[in-house]
Parts: C-alpha cells; structure tokens; sequence
C-alpha cells in the first residue's frame, strides 16, 4: 500500500481493506482477562510448621522451576499474597492464627493445603491436632502424600488456574450489588 492510499478513508481504499479495520481487534470478556491476569500471577504466602516444607523448598530450585506458574513472588506478609499455601501439622492453638492470616489476605484469596498432616490430621490422632484446615478456612486445592512431592505442588497450581479461570468477576460483582439493594437492569 503506498502511502497515498494509507492516508484515505477506508471506503476509497482497495476493497479487500473496506472489509478490514486499520488496527488489530481482539475481542474477549472482561471476566477472561481478569481471571487470564489472576491465575497466571498468584503471590504465595507459605505457612510451613513440618516436612512438607523441605519438598516445597525444592520446587522453587531450576529443576521444577515453579515460578513459571505465575508464583515468582513469596510473600511473608498476608496482606500481598493472595495464595496461602499452609503445609504440615496444625493445632488447635496455630488455628485462630492461621484464620486471621486468610481474613488479613486481600480478595480474591486461594488456599492450597499440602500434606496429609494439613489435609486430615495425618498420623497425629490427638487432641491437638486439627483434623483437616477445612474445619478453620476454606480450601480450594488439596494435595495428598506425606510429604508431597514437587509434581503434585506443580499438579495443584495448575488445578488452581483452572478454577480460577472459571470464576466470574461480573457474575459476583452484580451479586454484591443486588445485595446492597442496586436496581440493576436485566
């Protein structure tokens, strides 16, 4: 196209450009990329009390190379972190601890719960010990095994992306405003 013709207006241009548009169109929904942007940068904040964090600490060398889940970044504070990973054996006393770092995460948060001793209480039948974080947060990704390996961390993360790709960010913000009362058009 010689610039005489790129400085016309599109009708008096050739006609396979009156068909086309002059700039690139990518056409999507809000809720895509939205949940594209989440589940490709989740910011971890590690809550480790056994050996579950020895494996974890092995994902993040080269061979597993975890940070190309979007979890480059370990946060040690709640309030920057929107994945709680809790590994090993909680308590009754680590519990009210362990529910004020989830209600101190910002939202959307995710929680991923590795091992046995974090999933069901593990080998510990005792008075002590929570049978399961379910009981004090929710969570969405459990990992199995004792300890878990670095594949099944690398298996959970993407079983979080999916699910964050399936949420709705306009489906639960309508919600939220039904709820105060809004007249929102149907």
């Amino acid at each position: 196209m010689s610039l005489a013709e790129a400085n016309q207006p599109i009708s008096q241009a050739s006609p396979m450009a009156q068909d086309a548009l002059p700039f690139p169109v990518v056409t999507t929904t809000l809720d895509a990329v939205i949940n594209w942007g989440r589940s490709n940068s989740m910011w971890p904040l590690t809550y480790a009390t056994a050996c579950c964090a020895i494996e974890f600490m092995s994902l993040m060398s080269p061979r597993y190379d975890f940070a190309r889940f979007g979890t480059e970044f370990m946060r040690f504070t709640p309030r920057q972190a929107d994945l709680l990973m809790v590994m090993g054996t909680i308590t009754y006393k680590q519990a009210p601890i362990l529910r004020r770092i989830y209600e101190q995460m910002a939202a959307p948060r995710w929680v991923l719960c590795a091992g046995a001793c974090a999933s069901t209480g593990g080998m510990y039948d005792a008075y002590c010990t929570v049978p399961g974080i379910d009981h004090i947060i929710p969570v969405d990704v459990f990992i199995g095994g004792c300890p878990p390996r670095p594949e099944a961390y690398i298996d959970a993360a993407i079983k979080l992306q999916e699910k964050i790709k399936d949420e709705s960010f306009m489906r639960e913000r309508l919600g939220r405003l039904r709820e105060r009362g809004e007249d929102i058009p149907q």
